[in-house]
C-alpha cells in the first residue's frame, strides 16, 4: 500500500489517498484516539470513487466523530479501473428489464454480481491486511455499506470482520442467499422500502437467510438515496456497541 496524498480536514479528520497495487482507495482517521488504535470500518459502495466520494466522506466523518477509522477501495470494473465487457452487458440487460417492467432473471443477476464478488472480496481482504499494519489502526473491524453481496461474502469468510451494516440496495444472486446462512457476526441491515434499484422481496429473503444469531432489519420509506439521518445514527451506535466494546 502506497500513500499518495494526505490532508487534514476542517474537523481534524486526516484523509489519505492510497494505491494498493493498481487499486485506488482512501483512509480517513480521527483527529485523535486517546483510547489507543482506532477500530476500522470498511466502507462498501457500488463503485466509482469519484462519484461516491461525497457520500463516503460524510460517512467517514460521522464514523470519525465516534472514534473509528474508515477505509474504502475502488471496485473492480469501476472508476479508473478496466471495464468488464461481460459486466457491462449484464448491467445493460438488467436496465432493459427494469425499464420494461419485466422480471430480472437469475441469469442476468448472476452474470452481473457473482464475478464482481469473486474479484472484489480478495481485494478487500488484501486491503485489510495492509490497513491493519498502518500505525494507529487496529481491530476489531466492521463492514458498512454495499454491494450487499460483497458484504455477505466478506462477513462469511473473513474472520476479522466482527460486525456489519449491510445496505440492501442491489440485486442478490441465489448463491449468495445460500452463503448468507454461514454468516454469524452481528448484523444491521438497512432497507429503503421504495428503492427503485432494489428487489424488495429479494432483500427480505436475504435477511431471512442470514445465519447471524443477532440481526436487525431497519426498513425506511423512500427511494435509493433517501436513507434518513437517524438510520446512519443507528449504524454508528451499532458499531460502537460491537466494535468499541471489543477493542
Amino acid at each position: 500500500m502506497d500513500f499518495i496524498s494526505e490532508q487534514r480536514l476542517d474537523d481534524g479528520v486526516v484523509e489519505r489517498a492510497f494505491r494498493l497495487g493498481e487499486i485506488p482507495g482512501f483512509l480517513w482517521t480521527p483527529a485523535s484516539s486517546p483510547a489507543g488504535p482506532a477500530p476500522l470500518i470498511l466502507a462498501g459502495h457500488p463503485g466509482d470513487l469519484d462519484r461516491m466520494y461525497p457520500r463516503l466522506l460524510a460517512r467517514a466523518r460521522h464514523a470519525a466523530a465516534a472514534g473509528f477509522a474508515t477505509a474504502t477501495i475502488e471496485l473492480p470494473g469501476a472508476g479508473v479501473r478496466p471495464r468488464s465487457a461481460v459486466a457491462e452487458q449484464a448491467r445493460a440487460d438488467l436496465r432493459r428489464a427494469v425499464t420494461a417492467g419485466e422480471p430480472v432473471s437469475d441469469e442476468v443477476v448472476d452474470r452481473l454480481v457473482l464475478p464482481l464478488v469473486e474479484a472484489a472480496v480478495p481485494e478487500w481482504r488484501a486491503a485489510l491486511d495492509a490497513l491493519l499494519a498502518v500505525p494507529g489502526i487496529g481491530g476489531p473491524v466492521g463492514f458498512s455499506g454495499g454491494v450487499i453481496s460483497i458484504g455477505v461474502r466478506l462477513a462469511a469468510v473473513e474472520p476479522r470482520i466482527a460486525a456489519a451494516v449491510l445496505f440492501a440496495g442491489s440485486y442478490v444472486p441465489r448463491a449468495i442467499v445460500e452463503e448468507a446462512r454461514r454468516v454469524r457476526v452481528p448484523l444491521l441491515v438497512l432497507l429503503q422500502w421504495d428503492d427503485e434499484h432494489n428487489d424488495r422481496q429479494m432483500a427480505l429473503d436475504l435477511f431471512d437467510a442470514l445465519g447471524s444469531p443477532e440481526k436487525t432489519l431497519h426498513a425506511n420509506m423512500g427511494g435509493h438515496t433517501g436513507v434518513p439521518q437517524h438510520a446512519g445514527d443507528d449504524a454508528g451506535r451499532f458499531f460502537s456497541r460491537h466494535l468499541m466494546g471489543a477493542a
